[in-house]
């Protein structure tokens, strides 16, 4: 077989030379008679022949099976900025910073990254929530690949441990931080509420770690600085925050933040969740379909509990995005069992935002008021729910 390249590939730095690399020489099927390869000179016109033996060819092509391929898409990876390590090798999930975000002030390694067996295919996910970036990238022009898809949406939770997220508990930091807003140590504690251990981060800010379980198990874990930086860690499942608060109640409140769900038992109330994360994605006439409704997987994933309940106390943040929020769950929960509070005012102009601020300025009594003064959720509302 005779193999031709044109000066110009040859002179391509590795980097930018995605297809034209002297490894696709092995990758080729070669005959196993006696083989010449002519290499073409960049500086002159003339070529030089090399005679190959066969059973070198076979040994080398054996070798080099579907390497060729991965290093190829590790060169493209590269130019999108993920930085590949020893750790990537196909079939495997790793873990790499990511060149969207460098993994925040902690820098952690944040984009897990997945190269199917083959070699051919690579596509990651950043799960910090502030970034969130996902994509991936083909050896040729494909439009999907049925392997990946399945690996990475049914991919199975890893059983997480405290000690395996490197957590310890919250110091005097924290805990004056959460004195201020009138959260009580017996509160954190009875919540797990931790902190991430300043080992396995560069920066020397705090950060609170809110740990979910789920019948009695650590499943997941959300991050905050004290700065209100966010993210979550990987491989967390989809759930309400306090789940388990819930087991046997048939009344709950839910609302928009962790702190939120502390500030609620301040009050009185322990049959609170909170959603995991704000926002209620588009809006739109039709629901979609629980498999694809991706945005409020925590619900469906806590289906069991919900279904036990008739009363549903809404009480989301005082804002556009709440009142969104407070809409997309009713329409899942159902309207005839969703009720809605009504914040306080604040002053002549405005109302106060969420639990928290009622509890930290107004005290413990007048976030209970608020709850128990909730109306039915249709009577909130001037529009029609479909």
């Amino acid at each position: 077989m005779l193999t031709t390249l044109s000066s110009l590939c040859l002179c391509r730095p590795l980097r930018t030379s995605l297809f034209f690399s002297t490894q696709n020489l092995l990758s080729t099927p070669i005959s196993s008679s006696s083989t010449s390869l002519h290499i073409w000179s960049c500086t002159s016109s003339s070529s030089t022949q090399i005679q190959i033996a066969p059973a070198t060819v076979e040994q080398n092509e054996e070798q080099s099976t579907g390497v060729p391929k991965v290093e190829i898409l590790k060169q493209k990876l590269e130019l999108l900025g993920i930085v590949c390590d020893s750790s990537c090798v196909p079939g495997h999930y790793c873990n790499l910073l990511c060149p969207k975000c460098n993994g925040g002030q902690s820098l952690e390694r944040s984009l897990s990254l997945y190269i199917v067996q083959k070699g051919d295919l690579a596509r990651w996910r950043c799960f910090r929530t502030e970034c969130n970036w996902a994509d991936k990238v083909f050896l040729e022009g494909k439009a999907g690949h049925d392997e990946v898809k399945r690996k990475i949406e049914f991919q199975p939770f890893r059983q997480m441990t405290v000690e395996g997220l490197r957590l310890v508990p919250i110091g005097e930091e924290i805990t004056a931080y959460f004195s201020e807003r009138k959260i009580s140590a017996e509160t954190l504690w009875r919540n797990a509420v931790m902190q991430l251990s300043k080992e396995v981060q560069r920066s020397k800010e705090d950060v609170i770690a809110f740990t979910y379980r789920h019948k009695g198990l650590l499943v997941g874990c959300k991050y905050r600085t004290l700065k209100k930086r966010f993210w979550t860690e990987r491989g967390s499942e989809k759930i309400l925050y306090g789940i388990d608060d819930i087991n046997d109640a048939t009344e709950i409140i839910i609302v928009e933040g962790e702190i939120d769900k502390l500030s609620m038992e301040e009050a009185g109330f322990f049959n609170c969740v909170s959603a995991p994360g704000g926002g209620a994605g588009k809006d739109s006439p039709i629901l979609p379909s629980i498999e694809k409704d991706t945005t409020f997987r925590y619900l469906w994933n806590c289906k069991q509990e919900l279904d036990k309940v008739s009363r549903i106390i809404l009480a989301t943040d005082n804002d556009a995005t709440g009142q969104a929020l407070a809409r997309a769950l009713a329409r899942r929960l159902g309207t005839n069992r969703c009720w809605q509070v009504s914040w306080p005012k604040k002053d002549e102009s405005s109302c106060f935002k969420d639990a928290n601020e009622v509890l930290k300025y107004m005290g413990p009594d007048a976030l209970r008021r608020v709850i128990e003064s909730a109306e039915p959720y249709e009577l909130c509302i001037s529009e029609t729910v479909v």
